[in-house]
C-alpha cells in the first residue's frame, strides 16, 4: 500500500509510520469509553473535509489527528476500537490513514460515511498535485522550475534515507530481521526478484520465525471485543462482485473508445500495485518506478524523484505519487486527445484503480476489524513484512540517490549532496516537518540557481 513523510514508527509495522497517535501503544490495554451517539452525517462530512484539506505530514501526522479529534475531543470511537481498527489497516495493502478514515466513516454512518470519509482524504491532494504535474510536464525545463526541482530533488533522498534509520532501528532487533532487510535489497535492487515475491516470502519468513521463537511477537491486549454477530454468507462474494463490475466496466469502455496505450498499461501496473502495497507507499514504489521508468517508459528518472516531491508537500496519502506517474504517461503518449485532456483522463483512471481495492478491502473487512487486530498469524507475518520492507526503501533511497545527487557524467553533485546532508540534519535532530524541508530545497535550489546565473 499518502510506507508518508518518513515517520519515526511507535512499533514495528508493515508501514514507514507509527501505528498510533504519539500518546497511544498498541501493547496496552486501553479502557473503552462509554458509547457515544454517532454523529450526523453533516457533521462528520465537515470534519472529513477539513481533514482532506490539512491531512500534510504522511500517515503519522494523520493518524495523531484522527486520535486527537475522533477519540479525545470528540469521542466518535472509543481508543480501544481505534486501535484495533488503525492495527488491521496497517496489515492491508494500501494507506493505511486513509484506510482508517474510510473505515470511522463506515462506523459513524454506514458505507455513504465510509465513501465520503475516503474520497475527501483523497481528492483536496490530488486535485493539487495535478496543478503541480501540469507544471512539470508543460513548463519543467523553464529556468526557474528547474532550479526548484534540482532543490527538492536531494531532499527527497534524505527523507527516504532517514524513513531507512528509524524504521531499522524500530525494527531490526534480531538477526532474522536483518537478514530479511538485506536480502529484500538484494533481491530488488541487484537480483530483480518481483515485488510481490518478496512482501509474500518475507511473510511466510514472519510465520516460520515466529513458530521457531526467532521473532518474538508483542502479548496480546487481552481484549476480546463485541460478540460476533451473524451475518449472511452471501455478503462478502456480492461485495466481491460488485466492486469486480465497478472495474471491469468502466476499463472496458475505456479500452474501447481509446485504445489500449497508454490506459491498459495504467490499469494493469495500479492495479497490481494496489494488492501489493504491504509497507506503505516507499515499499512499493521501487517496484512502480521501475515498471513506469523501465518498462512502459512514461517518465524518465529524474522525472520520477520529482514526482515523489511533489507528492511530499501536498495533503492525503503519499501514494498519491502514482498520479504524477499517470499525468505523464497520459501527457507523452496523448493519441486522439489534446496532452492535457490525456493526461486529465489518465490521472482519473490511475485514481480509480488504484483506490477503489482500498474501499473493497475496509467495506468488505469492517464487521470484523475488531477480532482481526488481534489475529497472532497476522501480527507475525506482519514482523517479516515489516523487516523486508526496510531493505525495500533502501533499494528505492539508491534509485532515488543515481538521478538526485550524481551530475550528468555520474560524478557526485557537492550542491546536492549538500542539501540532502542539511534536509537529513533537519529531519532527524531538528524535528522540522517534511513540507517545510521541501520548502527549504526549493529556496535552496532558486538561490544555487540564481548564484550560478550571476556567476
Amino acid at each position: 500500500m499518502r510506507p508518508s513523510s518518513p515517520p519515526e514508527p511507535a512499533a514495528p509495522t508493515p508501514r514507514p509510520a507509527p501505528p498510533v497517535a504519539p500518546s497511544v501503544s498498541p501493547s496496552v490495554s486501553p479502557s473503552v469509553s462509554p458509547p457515544v451517539s454517532p454523529p450526523a452525517f453533516a457533521a462528520a462530512l465537515g470534519y472529513w473535509l477539513r481533514l482532506g484539506l490539512t491531512s500534510f505530514g504522511g500517515p503519522a501526522g494523520q493518524i495523531a489527528m484522527m486520535q486527537t479529534e475522533i477519540v479525545d475531543r470528540r469521542k466518535w470511537l472509543d481508543q480501544r476500537r481505534f486501535l484495533d481498527a488503525l492495527n488491521v489497516c496497517m496489515m492491508l495493502p494500501g494507506p493505511e490513514a486513509q484506510q482508517l478514515c474510510t473505515y470511522v466513516g463506515w462506523r459513524l454512518n454506514g458505507i455513504p460515511g465510509g465513501l465520503a470519509a475516503g474520497l475527501l482524504f483523497i481528492l483536496p491532494g490530488a486535485v493539487v498535485l495535478w496543478a503541480l504535474s501540469y507544471l512539470a510536464a508543460a513548463h519543467g525545463e523553464l529556468a526557474a522550475v528547474g532550479w526548484v526541482f534540482d532543490g527538492i530533488q536531494p531532499v527527497v533522498v534524505a527523507i527516504i534515507a532517514v524513513a531507512v534509520w528509524r524504521i531499522g532501528r524500530r525494527t531490526l532487533c534480531d538477526p532474522l530481521r536483518i537478514g530479511l532487510a538485506a536480502g529484500a535489497f538484494v533481491g530488488l535492487h541487484v537480483a530483480g526478484l518481483p515485488f510481490p515475491l518478496i512482501v509474500a516470502l518475507a511473510a511466510l519468513a514472519g510465520l516460520a520465525g515466529a513458530r521457531l521463537g526467532w521473532i518474538t511477537l508483542p502479548p496480546p491486549d487481552g481484549q476480546t471485543g463485541p460478540p460476533a454477530r451473524r451475518r449472511s454468507p452471501w455478503r462478502l462474494p456480492l461485495l466481491i462482485g460488485l466492486f469486480a463490475l465497478l472495474w471491469l466496466v468502466p476499463v472496458v469502455i475505456l479500452l474501447a473508445a481509446l485504445g489500449p496505450t497508454p490506459y491498459r498499461g495504467i490499469v494493469e501496473l495500479f492495479t497490481t500495485a494496489a494488492f501489493v502495497t504491504f509497507g506503505g507507499a516507499y515499499a512499493v514504489l521501487p517496484y512502480i518506478a521501475h515498471a513506469a521508468v523501465d518498462t512502459y517508459g512514461w517518465l524518465g528518472p529524474v522525472d520520477m524523484v520529482r514526482g515523489l516531491a511533489l507528492a511530499e508537500t501536498t495533503p492525503g496519502p503519499l501514494i498519491l505519487v502514482t498520479q504524477f506517474i499517470g499525468f505523464f504517461a497520459g501527457w507523452g503518449q496523448p493519441g486522439a486527445l489534446s496532452p492535457l485532456a490525456a493526461a486529465t483522463l489518465a490521472t482519473v483512471v490511475t485514481l480509480y484503480v488504484t483506490f477503489l481495492p482500498c474501499f473493497l478491502f475496509i467495506f468488505a473487512g469492517a464487521p470484523y476489524i475488531e477480532s482481526l487486530g488481534r489475529n497472532r498469524p497476522m501480527a507475525a507475518a506482519l514482523a517479516g513484512i515489516t523487516a523486508a520492507v526496510v531493505g525495500v526503501i533502501a533499494s528505492l533511497g539508491v534509485f532515488i540517490a543515481e538521478a538526485a545527487v550524481l551530475d550528468d557524467t555520474g560524478r557526485p553533485d557537492v550542491a546536492a549532496i549538500a542539501i540532502a546532508a542539511a534536509a537529513a540534519l533537519a529531519l532527524l535532530r531538528l524535528q522540522v516537518g517534511v513540507h517545510w524541508v521541501v520548502a527549504a530545497g526549493a529556496l535552496a535550489g532558486i538561490a544555487q540557481g540564481l548564484a550560478a546565473g550571476a556567476l
